[in-house]
């Protein structure tokens, strides 16, 4: 049964990222190996992209791999590939069931066949659903898709279908992989650190900063609740005065 949203709908903020860090230290805290701390990583996705769906929040990207991630133990990042496979073949129905709508943030080439074939299958499958857009961010770098966006800006602009004075903002961002969709309002980011770690650098030029303590796979419906209650509460200016 849905619940009922924690703040007033017009609160609401449209677009909710979270950098989901800390399944490594929620594993070490329990005297467990880190790939276990990743599997309930991975646990925690559902109850967080049912409640964006329940609440009204329109857009929720994850980041769940970034390109710098590669550089990680092979073991680890196995198994990490292996947890994406599984949560795609797991989750699709629930996800079409729900009318989400799923797109791929990041290059899916760069991906092992299983997880990439996995990850496109529900993007195709997911194309036409009306509700929560849900952007996980796989083989992701915002520097890497800010100068994708770039790139080709200009094969446009040698081709001669681009006048360079043209470009601009809105031209820019129809370029990146979240063309289409709001701005970020607010971002979280768990596991107590203080930084963007290149996500979504373009997107989230005024969007709302929270970090909590708690490690991602703590992370469920209340503390979602809570996190927008702080959002409601910011006061927005966006420059102005």
């Amino acid at each position: 049964m849905a619940s009922a949203p924690p703040i007033d709908a017009s609160l609401m903020p449209r677009h909710v990222a979270i950098i989901m860090d800390g399944n490594g230290r929620w594993a070490k805290a329990r005297g467990l190996p880190r790939p276990l701390g990743h599997k309930a990583g991975v646990a925690a996705f559902r109850p967080i992209v049912e409640a964006c769906g329940e609440w009204g929040v329109e857009t929720l990207s994850l980041f769940a791999f970034s390109t710098e991630n590669w550089a990680r133990p092979k073991e680890e990042v196995s198994a990490l590939m292996g947890l994406i496979e599984e949560y795609f073949n797991r989750e699709l129905q629930n996800l079409l069931d729900r009318n989400v709508r799923l797109s791929l943030f990041g290059d899916p080439a760069g991906l092992p066949e299983g997880p990439r074939a996995f990850v496109l299958r529900a993007v195709e499958k997911s194309a036409q659903n009306t509700g929560l857009r849900l952007n996980i961010a796989l083989n992701y770098g915002a520097r890497a898709e800010i100068a994708r966006a770039a790139r080709l800006l200009a094969e446009e602009a040698v081709r001669g279908a681009l006048l360079p004075d043209a470009i601009d903002e809105t031209l820019f961002a129809s370029k990146l992989y979240s063309a289409g969709l709001p701005d970020v309002d607010l971002l979280i980011r768990t596991g107590g650190e203080m930084r963007a770690s290149n996500f979504l650098l373009y997107q989230i030029a005024y969007a709302e900063f929270l970090s909590l303590p708690c490690f991602w796979p703590d992370f469920g419906r209340e503390t979602l609740a809570e996190a927008l209650r702080a959002y409601a509460g910011r006061e927005r200016r966006f420059g102005k005065l």
